[in-house]
């Protein structure tokens, strides 16, 4: 959520006069994440969050704010899109499709608690329970062929041990039976800075602009890999069966599933260690940058392949 484009007031108030939302106050950018750029903004009305899309295509943009509106509306704690008046949810600002949403109350937490993650957990399995109601369709852009990819395009920027390992980590997710699990919407990106918390409650699950259909338990995966994790890249006892407890308990996983987990955990480990590399080494310009460390995800990547733990 770096800031790659800025905007006036003068743009935001003409923005906002398209909605029901009241009178321009205040406005500031938000540094964090990577991907698009995003204000606080404050009116008469209340506070929301703006998002102006760098990279997704107008036409790409229904599929995740849909996802939203679905989720806020069925008990899945999410951030409700804001229509304008002609009922629709995107706009033009500054040449960039942008959306306006609910600015949740709460904060994101550094260091989640069992009772973080015993939250999170059930809200993910009731998102995930039903995940087939939802009728959208995005294939995950970061699959295999996008691992391969980025790591061809890497190969000049890292050592030959690690190349070696990305290419083997590579032939073994190629292998693997992913396409056989229970598929569905996906978040794909539920990290600690994308969960809101007032004390120990959830308020809100944002910055669903990665979701995409693929197998579920790669998305619980994701979150396992960064709400259970030790600094050492290791898996925290008590988080991790809160969160995966109270998951089940709205999802029960299956058999395949239960076999697949390894799997989907070094799956998960692989595309984030991938997309952080990337940003190291082929940065984008922006206002405000948030880079992430690559070597987190190194660490688990290297940590699950040593290591195998039970769903």
């Amino acid at each position: 959520m770096s800031v790659y484009t800025t905007i006036s007031e003068a743009q935001l108030s003409t923005f906002l006069s398209h909605f029901r939302v009241g009178k321009l106050l205040q406005f500031e950018g938000i540094l964090a994440g990577i991907e698009n750029t995003n204000y606080f903004v404050t009116t008469s009305e209340g506070e929301f969050v703006l998002t102006l899309f760098e990279q997704l295509k107008w036409e790409e943009l229904p599929y995740f704010l849909d996802i939203m509106a679905s989720l806020s509306e069925h008990e899945v704690p999410s951030a409700h899109p804001i229509a304008d008046l002609d009922g629709g949810y995107l706009r033009l600002l500054n040449e960039k499709p942008a959306a306006l949403v609910q600015r949740l109350p709460g904060s994101s937490v550094d260091h989640p608690t069992p009772a973080h993650c015993t939250a999170l957990g059930a809200a993910l399995g009731r998102m995930h329970a039903m995940a087939h109601c939802f009728s959208g369709l995005r294939n995950n852009p970061r699959n295999i062929e996008w691992c391969q990819h980025s790591i061809e395009r890497l190969k000049q920027k890292l050592t030959h041990t690690e190349q070696q390992l990305l290419v083997d980590e590579l032939q073994f997710q190629a292998n693997s039976r992913r396409e056989e699990l229970p598929q569905g919407v996906i978040h794909a990106d539920l990290f600690r800075d994308n969960a809101l918390f007032v004390d120990q409650k959830l308020t809100g699950i944002i910055d669903f602009y990665y979701a995409c259909n693929d197998a579920l338990l790669y998305d619980l995966a994701v979150t396992v890999n960064d709400w259970c994790i030790n600094r050492d890249g290791s898996i925290d006892d008590q988080r991790y069966h809160a969160l995966l407890h109270h998951y089940q308990q709205q999802r029960p996983t299956t058999a395949v599933e239960q076999e697949t987990w390894p799997a989907m955990l070094r799956a998960s480990a692989l595309r984030f260690w991938l997309s952080r590399l990337l940003d190291l080494h082929f940065p984008r310009a922006g206002e405000m940058t948030h880079t992430k460390d690559p070597k987190v995800f190194k660490q688990i990547l290297q940590w699950h392949r040593e290591h195998l733990i039970t769903l």
